[in-house]
């Protein structure tokens, strides 16, 4: 039964100066079997209606302009079971932030929808919400095709099948179309631009859909870009940076970045990728080749060795033969260059570009292959001079690799939260310095022009140089010689304005932006860290080979999928050379785990908190199926043959949790929440009053 709600009260009528009227905005009831498609267009539909004036973020959050959207995750957070619904409202914020037309509705909109978006996750407990943050939208016409079949197995069978207990192990909950052999996605990556252009023009078309449609039709399908993708992934592309900063999804992403929570647990020919909590007990051990933090881990001991092997190098410097050092280095740049190639297709360019660390990888990559060039033309012409600029060209390697060395502080939120300073800084400082640029070319003109008999045109930039650099007594010396009429005046005046002008205000406008960006420096931290957990967490590609160990598989696959067939054969070689190669890199982590987490083995979650459940009535349903009290989703347990039925906890948390919050905001919190159920006990008397007179008066009459 649809639900209105009375949501803001309109001008009082002629006829009445002391009533109100009120409009009512229909509660949007998603079934449990809704596609993404149906979803979207609903929650458009109401949020379009509840949200008619600009507001600020603060407003939504905070004041009675958010009321609509309290409702809406109360009545989402009791009924909605719908596994799509975080994937949608997020998909709708990035629509509504994209608002040209409307710029300050749209906003207002886009906040909207990811205030509901966590608060609807605040509701649920945290293995329910890693179950809707890691939903991937399925493909349509694939969903549907599966559902006839198993339709028609049953009648087969006479609808007598029983369900496989150990299902879980092996059976993806989130379906995830592979490639037939190598296991690279069909789709583009979700950080590609051809990807964000077609996310694009899907929400579009999907926001634009009347109610009279036809949801069935699948030729022109608008959902197909987002097939495949997470509310994660969604996350990320439509810069929620509030949403990804929120602790309940923070510790979904720390636990990705922990190994705590898994895409892959084998490394087979017939392995799929879905999400489960990590069991050291029945995972592949070589699925932890693909932990984000033993990755990080890897990159800094590579590079490691990529510093002694340039310094060793640069110190022997033998410009009359390669020795066995710089052969090494040049195998460590073809290795390094191969990595970063293939992170850069499988993330795509939005979220490589993301990181501002993979900028100085493409520097390093540049500086070492032209030395590799210039260093095998010199020694083959015997050119000495070509051999010195090669040396001196990868002495200016050092400029980047020391930083990327330390960027592993980045991952601390001191640094981490430095660095998007330093980077808007430099920004806007680019932009005043065209603007430096433009006065400087002025004044090196008239001067180099009054004085062309006494000071060349290269001298006279060396001097204003020195002057905008905090020199001043040189133009004082100077300015007569230029010429004693004009020279002496134009001097000051352009001393003044690089001395106190445009370098006062470079310096205040630099005070400024980084007053501005440290107030949100944390989101745009954790806004990095999660898209590179991400990145390196969620592609499709099975076998992941650490540098410099990639260039074998380079060597010995790559060039005959281009000659033979693909087969199966071909995926099991991959598999057996990353067993070969890595074999003692995966010691080392199951050592190191096994020393760290030798009293949490009982602990199958992982730290990861369950709905709060009366004892003795604990149930159980079969994996990947809705709980029968919620019909929630469930992440699979890897221990069990089932997994607990989920439902919500006890709402006892803040809905807005940036941070864990204090008991001072807890309590603040709790009083706004009476607050607000106490205004709408109020006026649900008062129109119960109003219905009672009115009946009263009917039955008089």
């Amino acid at each position: 039964m649809p639900i209105r709600v009375k949501l803001k009260p309109q001008p009082a009528r002629e006829d009445s100066p002391f009533s109100a009227r009120y409009d009512y905005v229909e509660l949007p009831y998603i079934a449990p079997d809704d596609s993404f498609r149906i979803v979207v267009k609903k929650l458009s539909q109401y949020i379009s209606e509840a949200i008619e004036m600009p507001s600020t973020f603060e407003q939504l959050r905070t004041t009675s302009a958010g009321t609509s959207l309290r409702l809406l995750v109360d009545h989402l957070s009791d009924t909605c079971s719908n596994p799509a619904i975080v994937n949608a409202l997020l998909a709708l914020k990035w629509h509504y932030a994209l608002d040209r037309d409307n710029q300050g509705l749209g906003e207002a909109r886009s906040n909207a929808c990811e205030i509901v978006a966590w608060r609807f996750l605040t509701h649920h407990s945290e293995r329910e919400a890693v179950s809707f943050c890691l939903y991937e939208i399925p493909d349509h016409k694939k969903v549907k095709a599966q559902q006839l079949e198993e339709q028609e197995r049953r009648q087969q069978l006479g609808h007598g099948a029983g369900s496989d207990p150990e299902a879980g192990e092996r059976a993806p909950l989130i379906p995830r179309v592979l490639a037939t052999f190598d296991g690279s996605d069909p789709h583009l990556p979700s950080g590609s631009s051809s990807k964000k252009v077609q996310l694009l023009s899907s929400l579009s078309r999907l926001t634009n859909l009347s109610s009279d449609d036809d949801d069935d039709d699948e030729d022109d399908d608008p959902t197909a870009a987002f097939e495949g993708l997470n509310a994660l992934e969604i996350a990320a592309v439509a810069d929620a940076k509030r949403f990804l900063s929120q602790h309940v999804v923070q510790k979904i992403i720390a636990g990705i970045w922990n190994g705590d929570i898994v895409f892959w647990d084998s490394l087979s020919i017939t392995s799929s990728k879905h999400p489960h909590f990590y069991n050291p007990f029945t995972s592949d051990p070589y699925s932890r080749l693909r932990v984000p933090k033993y990755l990080k881990c890897w990159e800094v001991l590579f590079f490691s060795v990529f510093m002694c092997l340039y310094y060793s190098v640069l110190i022997v410097r033998d410009e009359s033969r390669l020795t066995k050092p710089e052969i090494a280095l040049f195998f460590w740049i073809a290795a390094f260059f191969y990595d970063e190639l293939s992170e850069w297709i499988d993330a795509g360019a939005i979220f490589y570009a993301t990181d501002i660390w993979n900028l100085f990888d493409m520097v390093m990559i540049l500086i070492g292959t032209l030395f590799a060039v210039l260093r095998i033309v010199g020694i083959v012409r015997q050119d000495l001079r070509l051999n010195d600029l090669a040396f001196d060209v990868l002495a200016l390697e050092a400029l980047f690799m020391i930083p990327r060395i330390c960027s592993i502080l980045s991952l601390s939120p001191y640094w981490g939260t430095l660095i998007p300073c330093l980077k808007e800084m430099g920004k806007d400082f680019l932009k005043f310095m065209v603007l430096v640029v433009i006065v400087y070319l002025g004044f090196l003109t008239t001067f180099s022009l009054v004085g062309r008999d006494i000071f060349s045109l290269g001298k006279m930039t060396g001097i204003l140089t020195k002057i905008f650099y905090g020199s001043s007594y040189v133009g004082f010396e100077v300015m007569d010689q230029i010429d004693p009429v004009f020279g002496p005046p134009l001097m000051i005046i352009f001393i003044t304005l690089s001395s106190f002008l445009l370098m006062g205000s470079l310096t205040g406008m630099l005070s400024n932006s980084f007053s501005r960006v440290i107030t949100h420096a944390k989101e745009e931290y954790l806004y990095v860290y999660s898209v590179y957990v991400l990145e390196a967490s969620t592609s499709n590609r099975l076998t992941h080979f650490y540098p410099p160990f990639n260039l074998l598989n380079l060597v010995m696959f790559r060039p005959w999928r281009y000659i033979l067939p693909r087969s199966h054969k071909y995926r099991a070689g991959r598999i057996w050379l990353l067993k070969l190669t890595h074999a003692p890199i995966v010691g080392v982590i199951k050592l190191y785990e096994y020393l760290k987490y030798r009293g949490d083995d009982d602990d199958e979650f992982r730290g990861f908190k369950g709905p709060k459940e009366p004892k003795g009535r604990r149930r159980r349903s079969e994996v990947g199926q809705p709980s029968s009290i919620t019909g929630r989703p469930s992440l699979a347990s890897p221990r069990r043959s089932g997994v607990m039925r989920l439902r919500p906890s006890s709402r006892t948390r803040g809905e807005d949790d940036a941070d864990a919050p204090t008991p001072v905001e807890a309590q603040i919190m709790e009083l706004q929440q009476k607050i607000d159920q106490l205004t709408s006990l109020v006026l649900s008397l008062k129109e119960g009053q109003i219905t009672n007179g009115k009946d009263e008066i009917v039955s008089s009459v």
